[in-house]
């Protein structure tokens, strides 16, 4: 596995965090005859990578070269994101916050506000602008 080096940039998890991040994360697999390859890259690079991506707003393939390539980060992210992980991961961290400042893990109260907006089919403002065809 790579060496992780710790602070590197202002997006890169500290140690605190990366201890609340990790068992919310797909667990490793071994390798071996039906497991796959064996896991090269810590996952926790991984992660500052992606963190570092979006943070940054930078192409995939401009992350610099001290994080693992490109590819890897995205296959991460993608497969990730299609599993529900990033959004397991936010529904565990927002719970932990509100615990943390003394409220339930889930919220017992939504307010939904809606707002009326004029569209053209109701006669809105572009309305005006656009001629029937005959």
């Amino acid at each position: 596995m790579q060496t992780v080096i710790v602070g590197r940039y202002e997006t890169d998890l500290t140690d605190p965090q990366w201890k609340i991040i990790r068992p919310l994360l797909p667990p490793v697999l071994s390798g071996g005859p039906n497991g796959g390859r064996p896991i090269e890259i810590d996952r926790r690079e991984i992660v500052n990578a992606i963190l570092y991506l979006l943070r940054t707003g930078c192409q995939w393939r401009m992350l610099p070269g001290d994080f693992p390539k490109w590819e890897t980060v995205y296959w991460y992210f993608a497969n990730w994101s299609a599993r529900g992980v990033w959004q397991e991961v936010n529904q565990a961290l927002v719970a932990q916050v509100r615990e943390a400042a003394g409220k339930n893990a889930e919220p017992s109260v939504g307010i939904i506000d809606s707002q009326s907006i004029k569209t053209t089919e109701e006669g809105g403002r572009w309305s005006a602008s656009t001629r029937a065809r005959r």
